[in-house]
């Protein structure tokens, strides 16, 4: 029997093993394939599919570009973008940066580091609803601890030094100072991102370090050299999920808002969100509005999707910029 008579017996016997192998993979993948479809896909091209109509939820008008075209004459959603990019660019550096700095310290103490690790990370176990009430009654200009504590300790020697009359910041009732009000919640309940990066500090070889030590690299080479390259992915994650978290900032600034404004949902009484003045209107607060309030749908699936455009733009340009961090390491 020739070599292509072979070839051709053992091909059907192949194919139908190709076969088989492919359905098995099939067939691991389908729980994925099916919650990928119905959770994510559909919903995606639905939205889009709905960007093009006016739609509250019983009837459906086809409008062509109007939504797409509205938003770049809404001035709210303009504000609540740019107070929601204001966020990412401030808020999601100094998380990581301050989680950095806890859980580098954490890694030195030598007792008592158990009961710091929970003293750090309870504030992050706290409900948002219930972290954002307190926070913003500590911060309150009239009757808070926080600003008593600026003005007698810290303004007060200085006034009377230099002859001003500066005060503690109104916070939450300030424009000015309502996101770095934010900002300071923010850090306030860092602990989820302090623990995974001190997990991944104690995971550094210890041997690295005294390697290092051993070559005369001084505390900064160390932690530029090896710190920082061996917890880079850890980061990347930080940053990352940090970023898209921020994105969908809604509880905390709208119930700061409405906590510092002093007044409620009454019926037949309608409060837009953002007080002071749209400091603190973000960019879901805007989409919720929008969509289940309004019941804009159309509209809001205008909104839906320019965030979701950002969000992978944002965790885009992350992703390769650690890349190349990491690659200029390695050279």
């Amino acid at each position: 029997m020739t070599s292509a008579s072979l070839a051709g017996t053992r091909s059907p016997a192949a194919s139908r093993e190709r076969r088989r192998r492919r359905l098995r993979i099939l067939m691991f993948l389908s729980p994925w394939l099916i919650g990928f479809a119905f959770f994510f896909a559909y919903p995606l091209l639905a939205t889009f599919y709905f960007s093009f109509f006016r739609y509250d939820l019983f009837t459906l008008e086809p409008v062509g570009l109007d939504n797409w075209k509205f938003f770049w004459t809404d001035a709210d959603a303009h504000q609540a973008l740019l107070n929601t990019l204001w966020l990412v660019a401030v808020m999601v550096p100094l998380r990581v940066l301050f989680g950095l700095g806890i859980a580098q310290l954490l890694t030195h103490v030598k007792r008592g580091g158990g009961l710091l690790r929970a003293i750090f990370y309870l504030p992050y176990l706290l409900p948002p609803v219930a972290g954002a009430v307190a926070f913003v009654f500590l911060l309150n200009p009239a009757t808070g601890p926080i600003n008593s504590l600026i003005d007698g300790v810290l303004l007060g020697p200085l006034n009377s030094v230099l002859g001003t009359h500066w005060t503690a910041p109104d916070w939450f009732n300030d424009p000015s100072w309502s996101k770095p009000g934010l900002t300071l919640l923010a850090l306030w309940s860092v602990g989820d991102v302090m623990i995974i990066l001190l997990a991944a500090l104690l995971d550094v070889p210890k041997s690295l370090y005294e390697a290092a030590s051993i070559d005369g690299a001084g505390a900064w080479q160390r932690f530029r050299r090896i710190t920082l390259p061996t917890v880079q992915p850890v980061l990347m994650f930080a940053a990352v999920t940090g970023v898209i978290q921020t994105l969908q900032y809604f509880t905390q600034a709208i119930v700061a808002g409405k906590v510092a404004s002093g007044q409620t949902d009454l019926p037949g009484q309608v409060l837009l969100p953002g007080y002071p003045n749209g400091s603190t209107l973000t960019f879901p607060q805007w989409l919720n509005d929008e969509g289940f309030r309004q019941f804009n749908m159309g509209y809001a699936s205008v909104l839906s999707i320019i965030l979701f455009a950002i969000s992978m733009f944002f965790t885009l340009f992350l992703l390769r910029s650690f890349s190349a961090f990491g690659e200029d390491e390695a050279s």
